[in-house]
């Protein structure tokens, strides 16, 4: 398979067997998180320590996150200082910019955040800058 790289300078159209496997890995934890909670959007993140932190979309009448950045919140809050990939599964085409931020104010410009449909293939590569 081909890659292309999309406008933001990321890599587009990477099939699940083409991906690292610890990039594999936070896709198969985000598309898990969103089938078991039964959620729009499942999120995964893996810090520089290589430790990972999964979730949900969170919606609560006080309190609205996406699964992205609710997985770089649990992150910080768990003691990570840098992120070294980020992966959402969902059945959007793309990502809110208040969710590459998020990545972004942790991981740095160049983090790569990997969008996967609801069936675990990764559709795009971006970068959080």
């Amino acid at each position: 398979m081909t890659d292309s790289t999309d406008s933001t300078g990321g890599v587009s159209g990477i099939g699940s067997a083409a991906l690292d496997p610890e990039d594999r890995k936070i896709v198969t934890l985000a598309r898990a998180a969103r089938a078991r909670n039964g959620v729009p959007e499942g999120a995964a993140v893996r810090d520089g320590n290589g430790r990972t932190y999964v979730a949900g979309t969170v919606a609560l009448p006080s309190l609205g996150l996406s699964a992205l950045r609710t997985a770089v919140a649990m992150a910080v809050a768990s003691g990570a200082t840098s992120l070294e990939a980020a992966a959402v599964v969902t059945e959007g085409e793309s990502l809110p910019d208040e969710d590459l931020a998020a990545v972004r104010d942790l991981g740095g410009a160049a983090t790569p955040v990997l969008l996967a449909g609801v069936d675990g293939a990764v559709r795009s590569t971006v970068t959080a800058g």
